[in-house]
């Protein structure tokens, strides 16, 4: 062989050998991209529609997902789990929802509107909300058929509401409230006004207002305790930041939120 033919195929391998190890490197960098890398981080806009029983402690967790998720931000619409239900049906654009019975979800699960199953990550259980120092002395349900006791429930079609008509018939008492609210937070803002002597309302609720209220235990409520059922919805926008909001509900940190609000652990 010549030295300029030499010459010419010692190039041509060498070229070869540059192009192979750049393709080689570019593969590389694919197969060595982690999980939680830019492309992997849970990102953008979350809908939560959540019970309004749950207004605290999910704002809460809000605050602490979107810390834990640099780049999330998370909204949400508390309500009656009748309404929300209702309104997600109707194609309202939310991303996750958080009903405070199972009566709601399946209504939103029937309609084929839930991505998957849905978890109970907590329950609640109802109290006797009276204003501070419980001035008319209610110590159970029959205080409050007293003609001179005012009484607030939750309509029947939302979860408060059906729980409050399950401990009443568990008790055997009739009562005739003055007023039924949408959700079990308009309940408990009759009893801070002032309007009523009393209302059915969750424990966790009256933890909220301990400077305007006191919660009376009552025997009965353990027979109207409500399971709270959380599920990504099938048309959300960010399934990706659904999921992860839900997961985050399930963890160990989001329990912990929960249980000191006064949810109990299914």
């Amino acid at each position: 062989m010549t030295t300029r033919r030499f010459r010419t195929a010692v190039a041509a391998v060498i070229a070869l050998t540059v192009l192979g190890l750049a393709g080689c490197g570019g593969d590389g960098k694919s197969a060595d991209r982690q999980p939680g890398s830019a492309s992997s981080e849970v990102t953008g806009s979350v809908t939560v529609f959540a019970a309004a029983s749950l207004t605290e402690s999910f704002t809460q967790l809000g605050k602490d997902f979107e810390a834990a998720n640099p780049g999330t931000k998370v909204t949400f619409s508390f309500a009656g789990s009748s309404a929300l239900a209702t309104q997600v049906n109707q194609g309202a654009p939310a991303d996750v929802f958080a009903s405070a019975a199972p009566a709601n979800m399946n209504s939103v699960v029937d309609a084929g509107n839930g991505d998957a199953t849905p978890t109970t990550f907590v329950r609640n259980q109802l109290v006797i909300a009276v204003p501070e120092g419980n001035p008319d002395r209610v110590g159970g349900l029959a205080d409050l058929t007293k003609p001179d006791v005012k009484v607030a429930l939750c309509a029947e079609q939302v979860p408060c509401g059906s729980a409050a008509r399950k401990a009443l018939d568990t008790a055997g008492v009739k009562l005739t409230p003055v007023t039924l609210e949408q959700d079990v937070r308009a309940a408990l803002s009759k009893v801070k006004l002032g309007e009523v002597d009393a209302a059915l309302v969750y424990r966790t609720d009256t933890r909220t207002a301990t400077a305007d209220v006191d919660g009376v235990e009552f025997p009965e409520s353990a027979a109207a305790v409500n399971d709270y059922p959380i599920v990504v919805l099938k048309h959300a926008t960010n399934k990706p930041a659904a999921q992860a909001f839900v997961k985050y509900v399930l963890s160990d940190a989001g329990r912990a939120v929960l249980t000191a609000a006064g949810f109990q652990v299914p």
